[in-house]
């Protein structure tokens, strides 16, 4: 690790944190605290993903549904309107919405072949754009002045690389440059987390080999046909699943590579000097 001992944390005068876990345990909020204090660059690999690596197709697909209404297709025709992403660090709908549920077309869904596509296309953004974190910590410091640097990643980074491998090459490069700090839920933040999806189901990402499982055991569980699947209802079956999945492999990344602070934890929070004291904390745990 980057700070061996709690003391090396304290002395640092350049703090770099990597959070990683479940979606909605408060790493976006965490790193918001710190962005809103000030000397903390705020970096977010979904903005990222969703702006540098899968803006244009972001785009493309308003478009082409834009292009399905006479009236919008002249105005496309002609050049006479633009249509772009307005995503956000708070507001990622633009990139939730491309990459879609798989099911009934009449429901909204796409074509698994579709759907797998624009998974794959998420894979590749998410690991350049973890890639692309040891740059932003050099540019924050070279143009912003900002000496602390908080990377902020999704919930499917458990999923783009391999923990229990010493050479993989995104966890490499990762942890020479920054401190892997995991969000650990318990049970009941699991539940919370799944109570929540299933008023509000939306479209994730998922390793190929655990997706593939999932959907042809659905479609045999079900009965359904690929092209009758009630989107919503798959990604709902999903989910609980999916965390079950992950949560091995957030304590793998914890174990091999990083520390760990509990969601409660975090959630106590209340300024830079809370964050620092916690981090001390889980570095001696550690």
């Amino acid at each position: 690790m980057i700070y061996p001992t709690a003391a090396d944390w304290a002395a640092s005068a350049r703090k770099r944190v990597l959070l990683f876990g479940m979606s909605g345990l408060g790493k976006t909020h965490v790193a918001s605290t710190l962005r809103g204090a000030g000397r903390w660059f705020h970096y977010s690999v979904d903005y990222r993903i969703g702006t540098r690596y899968m803006g244009e197709l972001i785009a493309d697909n308003f478009k082409r549904e834009a292009m399905k209404v006479p009236f919008l297709r002249e105005l496309l025709l002609t050049d006479s309107v633009f249509i772009a992403s307005n995503i956000t660090f708070d507001n990622l709908a633009p990139l939730s919405t491309y990459l879609g549920k798989p099911g009934d077309p009449a429901k909204g869904g796409l074509s698994f072949a579709e759907y797998r596509k624009r998974q794959d296309q998420h894979r590749a953004a998410e690991i350049s754009s973890l890639l692309d974190t040891p740059h932003f910590i050099g540019r924050a410091e070279d143009i912003y002045g900002y000496p602390n640097f908080i990377c902020d990643t999704g919930g499917s980074i458990c999923e783009v690389v391999d923990p229990e491998d010493a050479q993989d090459p995104v966890m490499r490069a990762l942890s020479a440059n920054l401190l892997m700090v995991w969000i650990e839920g318990s049970e009941a933040h699991t539940g919370e987390l799944v109570r929540r999806f299933d008023r509000a189901p939306k479209p994730m990402y998922y390793q190929p080999g655990f997706l593939t499982a999932a959907w042809e055991s659905y479609l045999e569980e079900t009965g359904c046909s690929e092209t009758s699947v009630d989107p919503d209802a798959f990604v709902r079956w999903t989910y609980a699943r999916a965390l079950a999945h992950r949560q091995p492999r957030y304590a793998a990344m914890a174990a091999n590579w990083g520390i760990k602070v509990t969601a409660d934890e975090v959630a106590a929070l209340r300024d830079v000097q809370d964050f620092d004291a916690l981090i001390a904390e889980a570095i001696a745990r550690n």
